[in-house]
């Protein structure tokens, strides 16, 4: 048996999760019932988000490791792509003024679409794109 090909969740682990939690409600992301203290998750298209706390996380996906140091970038990026180059501004605005922090601006890209970074309170790297023939899921 292969491993199958896709993406189901994506689980971000958090230095202070009530922070991150309000940021991602300030994003206008519903949470979804059964979070915890310890845990929240929210539906993202077709892959689940979670948020957990960095230590616990760790312990279980790299046992006796130290986290990467806050702040830092972690080699890792997250998108959300929209339906339009127009909408990448517009959804990059509302990222900003959700609390996000500008790491570049959107520009036309050599592939031939628009993006632009943000990132969130702890670092994580949110690209706001536009893919040209992209076809996204119903919200």
């Amino acid at each position: 048996m292969a491993v199958p090909q896709r993406i189901s969740f994506i689980t971000l682990g958090a230095r202070d999760l009530p922070r991150l939690r309000a940021f991602y409600a300030a994003w206008g992301w519903e949470e979804l019932p059964g979070g915890e203290e310890d845990f929240a998750q929210y539906q993202a298209g077709g892959v689940r988000m979670a948020l957990y706390p960095v230590e616990l996380l760790g312990g279980e996906a790299a046992p006796g490791q130290a986290p990467p140091p806050p702040g830092g970038w972690n080699g890792i990026t997250l998108a959300v792509n929209v339906g339009t180059a127009a909408d990448v501004d517009a959804v990059h605005r509302a990222a900003l003024a959700a609390g996000a922090v500008l790491i570049s601006a959107p520009v036309r890209r050599e592939w031939g679409g628009r993006s632009g970074y943000v990132a969130d309170p702890e670092g994580n790297r949110w690209e706001i794109a536009w893919l040209p023939g992209l076809v996204l899921p119903p919200e």
